[in-house]
């Protein structure tokens, strides 16, 4: 099964600072998280230069695409950049990690998360979207879609209501199957009427969190899963450190956890995501490949950042490897 994410193109930055005066003269609170302006993004950027920095891909979908292409899968990714040397480097590094990348280009900075490490280790987050927000349905190519057998889809789009339909409508036209990750419940809350419409009719994989799937279908966690499977073929709903619930039909199938030390949550729907896929794409059962989610799950976990370490995926796959078996 050949796997094309779609969704906002960001790069991850983590920049860490000697003191606070950064963050005060971007305009920027300590501890928040915040969407910021082009003239912001600049002042940021002016300001940061001799900074230590990690620099990665980035977005929900990226995320998921990545660590699937580090299994082994084959996977692309379409998303709109900039053409700044952000833009370069997460263009490259997805070629790197095995993906086919499949961008849309406009002049300008590229979208960011940068992400302020102070001397206590507080995280201060300032999200400009950029040309990721910009995509259009027009800039949507049937011609690529249809090489492909899913399309997984960031909830984050579905605010862009014109680009979330065509999707759709491109990948069903094409005999795709729908992934879908809900990203975020004020998404869902924003957005109700228009998901009840739509996921019955076009979506067959759910990903959603407790919360999720409390503000789609305002039932606990099993009684939200047992509904959801009712309107696609697959529903999955991550708990955290209580694991899943994946149901199909009339079974509701709960998955444990795997165990870790957890540091940083930051991409661990993602990663269930891209191993839940991943399994599938193996005509795994889906007991099975929701282990291989939680796998993948309690790795990213124990890292700082959404991206597992690249030394560790030797291992991983070892361990996939037996699962599968």
């Amino acid at each position: 099964m050949r796997t094309i994410g779609l969704g906002n193109a960001l790069v991850d930055v983590v920049l860490r600072v000697k003191d606070e005066s950064v963050l005060s003269d971007i305009g920027i609170a300590k501890g928040a998280m915040e969407l910021i302006d082009k003239d912001q993004m600049i002042r940021l950027r002016s300001a940061s230069t001799d900074l230590s920095r990690s620099v990665s891909p980035g977005g929900s979908v990226c995320n998921t695409i990545r660590a699937m292409a580090n299994l082994g899968a084959n996977v692309g990714y379409i998303g709109k950049i900039g053409s700044d040397e952000l833009a370069q480097s997460y263009e490259s590094a997805l070629q790197q990690a095995g993906v086919e990348p499949n961008f849309v280009k406009t002049e300008g900075i590229s979208g960011s998360c940068t992400v302020f490490v102070t001397p206590d280790g507080e995280r201060t987050m300032a999200t400009f979207l950029g040309p990721a927000a910009t995509l259009n349905p027009a800039e949507l190519k049937s011609e690529i879609i249809c090489t492909y057998d899913c399309i997984y889809i960031e909830g984050y789009l579905i605010v862009n209501e014109p680009l979330f339909r065509e999707a759709l409508a491109l990948a069903k036209e094409a005999g795709l199957k729908v992934a879908l990750d809900l990203s975020s419940f004020n998404v869902v809350e924003s957005n109700l009427t228009m998901l009840q419409e739509v996921i019955p009719a076009c979506v067959d994989i759910l990903f959603c969190n407790e919360q999720e799937s409390f503000s789609f279908t305002g039932l606990s966690p099993r009684e939200a899963a047992s509904r959801l499977a009712q309107m696609v073929d697959i529903a999955v709903v991550t708990l955290g450190k209580e694991g899943a619930l994946v149901a199909t039909g009339n079974e509701v199938i709960p998955i444990d956890a795997v165990k870790a030390r957890a540091v940083d949550t930051t991409g661990a729907g993602d990663h269930f995501a891209a191993g839940f896929l991943f399994g599938l794409s193996k005509s795994a059962t889906l007991d099975r490949a929701a282990r291989i989610g939680a796998l993948l799950a309690s790795h990213v976990v124990e890292v700082s950042g959404a991206c597992i370490p690249d030394h560790q995926w030797e291992q991983i796959k070892l361990k996939v490897a037996h699962i599968l078996n």
